[in-house]
């Protein structure tokens, strides 16, 4: 069972405990015993709560218990501290969202919801990030008529058994070249397995397929709403991780696992849909996208800088972000270009409404959550700027065609650490005001905590350390 609709779930009883018990009954009859309750931490780790299938209606009706303080956790479940957010003392509910309520094809006996995390007196808790998502979406569709569809790419790398240790090898789940045939060749029945698991979990899948660096694969699925691209973002990272349990494997979504080699990107896709028409298509501004379109895009292309502290949240982040690798090292965007921070996928012909821009600076230590409410903010922005009194302020520059590193007069080069990106997000009007103090804070002093943790360690000491986290 799986759903589209997100909408305000409170601790309130009534209606939803209702629907809460018919979805009890619903596991049952399908031999589900347990639900796991998932939020995603500023750290980008996703923390779960668990509570037995029958036990859904008070889950949803009074919400389950879970401290505020792990909104400050860092990577390594150290905690550090906000002005707002953390310390030891209060309690959260979480909700399970039923709409997305799925029974784990990879994972007998379980189902899984994303929750939304409320005070105890059922007011939305300020440094909710999927309740941040959905405002900033909300916000599009009430001040200016326009729905996002967004969808995530996800990139893992597969060794066989368990992470090593330091700086010993991986034992690589491929020994084939680059997007080789001989790779799925060679691991037909585990990619067979998780487009079974994630389409039995209504997941549509577009493509599969091996990558670039040893072992790593790269799944696409349909696009969803904003706070759905990020509930499907948890749900194939963590189908992904179970099947790959079953076959004797560990995932790593990780910025790097070898900080010699390519890493594994969280690039995030986006369109403006406004009444069915896509606004990334037959309009007058740059490759045919429509004004509205070439504004949101520069206003996401303005707060690169600042969204990376986001988008790539750790120091692990900064070794994948490189040149010449396709990660989109640089402040520019292009079209078709693998090399640019955001590429515009202009469609053509029978495609047309396929064109979309993609994110490619960020990778999958992301939160998705914040990275989507974060993307929505800025182009916000550039939306606000076109109204007003300055739209050529909201205009894209000229697009960079080839491989920016090797241009004399190139765009400028994005932040090259996590340190760079804090001081443009501590920067950051645009997303100071949407994230809210509470929120903003309580990321300042995560990605300050981490840049801490990691102070002088050599870039194998970061990958090692981070590798087997997410």
């Amino acid at each position: 069972m799986t759903g589209q609709q997100h909408g305000r779930q409170g601790p309130r009883g009534g209606p939803a405990e209702e629907r809460a018990r018919a979805a009890a009954e619903r596991l049952a009859g399908a031999g589900v015993h347990g639900t796991a309750l998932t939020w995603v931490d500023n750290a980008g780790l996703t923390r779960v709560k668990a509570v037995p299938a029958d036990r859904l209606p008070q889950a949803v009706g009074a919400g389950v218990g879970m401290s505020p303080c792990f909104d400050v956790y860092l990577v390594d479940d150290s905690m550090t501290a906000s002005e707002h957010l953390g310390g030891p003392d209060g309690d959260l509910r979480l909700v399970p969202d039923l709409d997305r309520l799925t029974v784990l094809a990879a994972q007998p006996g379980w189902a899984w919801a994303p929750v939304d995390r409320y005070e105890q007196d059922g007011e939305p808790y300020a440094g909710c990030q999927r309740g941040f998502a959905r405002r900033m979406a909300r916000r599009a569709l009430a001040e200016h008529g326009i729905e996002l569809r967004m969808g995530f790419e996800t990139e893992w790398v597969a060794v066989r058994g368990p992470l090593p240790e330091a700086d010993a090898a991986p034992a690589y789940a491929t020994s084939g070249p680059a997007y080789g045939m001989a790779r799925l060749v060679e691991n037909s029945e585990y990619l067979r397995d998780i487009v079974t698991a994630l389409r039995t979990q209504g997941v549509e899948v577009l493509q599969i397929h091996p990558e670039y660096a040893p072992g790593q694969f790269e799944v696409s699925v349909a696009p969803s709403d904003p706070v759905g691209a990020a509930d499907l973002a948890v749900l194939v990272r963590e189908t992904v991780r179970a099947v790959s349990l079953r076959h004797g494997l560990t995932a790593s979504f990780a910025p790097v696992v070898d900080p010699d080699g390519v890493g594994n990107g969280g690039h995030v896709h986006l369109s403006l849909w406004r009444e069915g028409r896509n606004l990334c298509a037959g309009g007058e501004g740059p490759f045919r996208m429509t004004r509205e379109c070439e504004a949101f895009l520069a206003g996401v292309l303005r707060e690169l800088p600042a969204l990376l502290a986001l988008g790539a949240p750790s120091p692990a982040s900064y070794l994948r972000l490189r040149p010449s690798r396709w990660a989109g090292a640089f402040q520019c965007w292009g079209l078709e270009n693998r090399e640019a921070a955001l590429r515009f996928v202009a469609g053509t012909g029978a495609a047309a409404d396929s064109a979309n821009a993609e994110v490619k600076c960020v990778d999958a230590a992301a939160n998705p959550y914040l990275l989507v409410g974060g993307v929505l903010a800025a182009g916000l922005a550039g939306l606000e700027l076109a109204a007003g009194t300055d739209p050529a302020a909201a205009r894209l520059p000229e697009p960079v065609f080839g491989d920016p590193a090797h241009q004399d007069r190139g765009p400028g080069r994005l932040p090259g650490s996590l340190g760079e990106a804090l001081a443009h997000f501590e920067r950051s009007g645009t997303l100071r005001s949407a994230m809210g103090e509470p929120l903003f804070g309580a990321v300042r002093a995560v990605r300050a905590g981490e840049i801490e943790l990691f102070e002088g360690a050599s870039e194998r000491e970061i990958a090692a350390a981070t590798r087997g986290r997410y």
